[in-house]
């Protein structure tokens, strides 16, 4: 044990460490709580509400909402729980006024996504714009992202979700370092 000035830097050292673990602990828990995993296949109601898995209700945590934006690279939607969408929207936020580019991807995506809350059955009604861009009528694939997940058209899934082979998996795997 250090005594410097008087305090016994043992003692704090350890205090610290404890409750950097127990910081650790409580963060690695909600992450691992937080994961968006598997697939699943829904129908969209009468209404056009789409039951989400109680699995990714646990896992959005709170507050208990989703964002719902159109896919940019695919015709899905992608969804996020507002833990995950702030660091993204952070970026955005930093983009400059001169950069044309940055602010038109957050204009286009800003005035074309949705925040939604389930109801008391889990359910989400998505917009109907978000819809009909995602080609969503019946059937809706929902796919765990681990971060988010996405809801696709059960045909353009088979077209373009599942197809990935093992190599074209590895090469992207190593390319971003998994």
């Amino acid at each position: 044990m250090l005594t410097v000035g008087g305090l016994k830097w043992f003692k704090v050292c350890r205090e610290v460490s404890l409750v950097e673990a127990k910081d650790r602990t409580k963060t690695d828990g909600q992450a691992q709580a937080g994961m968006f995993v598997r697939k699943y296949v829904h129908s969209l109601d009468s209404k056009k509400r789409l039951t989400i898995p109680k699995e990714w209700r646990e896992a959005t945590g709170v507050p208990k909402r989703l964002y719902v934006l159109p896919g940019v690279n695919n015709k899905c939607l992608t969804v996020y729980p507002e833990r995950e969408i702030a660091p993204r929207l952070q970026r955005l936020r930093n983009v400059s006024i001169a950069d044309e580019e940055g602010r038109q991807l957050a204009r286009t995506l800003a005035s074309r996504s949705d925040l939604v809350s389930w109801d008391a059955q889990g359910r989400i009604r998505v917009d109907d714009e978000l819809l009909r861009y995602a080609g969503l009528v019946n059937q809706v694939v929902l796919v765990g992202t681990f971060d988010g997940f996405e809801l696709w058209n059960p045909d353009l899934w088979k077209q373009v979700g599942g197809g990935a082979s093992v190599e074209q998996l590895g090469k992207v795997a190593k390319a971003i370092g998994i």
